[in-house]
């Protein structure tokens, strides 16, 4: 072997020596990013928009997430669900806040609360330190007409068809409890008619009637009351005009409220109780059973249903006698007539659906919290399931746990709503907010 064959002999193998280290390193940098490019794959490489629920519904989870169409499935009818209930809580809890918080204000109360539960709790201390000044002989009697909160039989249905590929939108049965339907009826109505702007009302009237009427009035009596001439509050029956309030009864004029049929009839207006005919534009004031579907659509459709309901406003009269402070009882009735009604749309109107609704929620959304490891598993990687699993929580965390608080704020705004219902009408010095008194009349439609 030549000298110079030799140096180049000794030079190949020294730099291969010396290269060998760096290569090594080059080709696992070259692995690790092969790694990293395969779990972005499958961990996906965004997160949805759950600030709308269209765009939750037309997410692709089981896609982006790389498991499987059940799970993904899931996933989106339980986001959707959470992010529902977070902005029906939000909507209830301003409510709540406007209507106490006015209440406190024209009470006297100072305050700046940061939530319909806080308002209430200012509201209730304001009521009971006018009642102070009312003084322990004030005697309240509070009339009401409900407020009505309807949902739409239409709504269950799309939201069902949306949310559950088994269901066919336009088959899908959707049923109202017995005795809550009400809807359109182009032939004869049997059993109460509810009217707007007044009509003709053959029957028991409940609301406001501008004629002479023979029943119970909320407002100023201007007739006889139990027989005996009057022109001011009557506890009794009252014959003649019933001026400023609310009555249940006769009316010879037109009834702006519900009408009780004596009979079969046409109604101009909202039938409820049935029709001889299907009703159209079908609403239920009480519980909307969906179709067959999993329990995750079922509450993503109950939270869409009961966010789009429609409530009538409650009507309430208020008479306070006895009082030792003619100007403090005169606040009082002022201040109540003008806030309780929104207060009683929670309390009355939404109440028992809204406790339901944010118990069977919270519900799903705890399943899912507690399964999320298992829906990651549904992609068949068992080395990537755990990185899954945590895009999901990281994506959906926050959403999540919104949801489980709006449950909790829904249930305390509910609670606190009934409190002042009925602290409204409770007769008691300062510091009486619900306790006993005079219980609260009420006029049911």
């Amino acid at each position: 072997m030549s000298t110079t064959t030799l140096r180049k002999f000794v030079v190949m193998a020294f730099t291969s020596v010396a290269l060998a280290p760096l290569i090594a390193s080059c080709a696992a940098a070259q692995g690790a990013m092969g790694a990293a490019s395969d779990v972005t794959g499958a961990v996906g490489g965004k997160c949805p928009d759950v600030s709308k629920v269209e765009s939750i519904l037309a997410f692709d989870f089981a896609g982006n997430f790389k498991i499987s169409a059940d799970a993904g499935a899931k996933l989106r009818a339980g986001t959707a669900a959470a992010v529902e209930l977070k902005g029906f809580a939000d909507q209830i809890d301003a409510d709540l806040k406007t209507a106490c918080g006015g209440l406190a204000k024209d009470l006297g109360e100072a305050g700046d609360p940061k939530s319909g539960e806080e308002a209430c709790k200012l509201a209730l201390k304001a009521m009971g330190d006018v009642k102070g000044k009312m003084g322990a002989n004030a005697k309240i009697a509070l009339v009401v007409k409900e407020p009505k909160c309807e949902a739409s039989m239409k709504v269950m249905a799309d939201c069902a068809g949306k949310c559950d590929a088994k269901v066919d939108p336009g088959k899908a049965k959707v049923e109202c409890e017995p005795g809550h339907l009400s809807g359109k009826c182009d032939a004869q109505c049997k059993g109460s008619c509810e009217v707007e702007g007044g009509a003709k009302c053959d029957g028991e009237c409940s609301g406001s009637c501008d004629a002479e009427v023979s029943g119970s009035c909320s407002g100023t009596c201007n007739g006889k009351c139990d027989g005996k001439d009057t022109k001011g509050s009557c506890s009794g029956k009252c014959e003649g005009k019933c001026e400023g309030g609310t009555v249940k009864g006769s009316c010879k004029g037109k009834c702006g409220g519900s009408c009780q049929m004596k009979a079969e009839a046409k109604c101009d207006g909202k039938c409820s109780g049935g029709c001889s005919v299907e009703m159209k534009e079908q609403k239920c004031t009480g519980e909307v059973k969906p179709p067959s579907m999993s329990a995750d659509c079922k509450a993503h459709c109950d939270a869409d249903v009961s966010a789009k309901m429609e409530c009538t406003p409650a009507q309430i009269g208020l008479t306070v006698s006895g009082a030792a402070d003619a100007k403090a009882a005169e606040k009082y009735k002022a201040a109540l007539e003008k806030n309780l009604p929104l207060v009683l749309k929670i309390a009355i109107g939404m109440g028992d659906r809204v406790a339901k609704l944010a118990a069977n929620v919270q519900a799903v959304v705890e399943g899912l919290q507690g399964s999320i490891t298992e829906i990651a598993k549904t992609s068949g990687d068992a080395k990537q399931a755990a990185l899954i699993g945590g895009k999901i929580t990281a994506c959906l965390g926050d959403t999540f746990k919104g949801a489980l608080g709006a449950a909790g704020s829904m249930k305390a705004d509910v609670k606190v709503s009934v409190d002042v219902k009925a602290s409204a009408s409770a007769s008691g010095s300062a510091g009486g907010g619900a306790g006993g008194g005079t219980k609260a009349s009420e006029l049911n439609p």
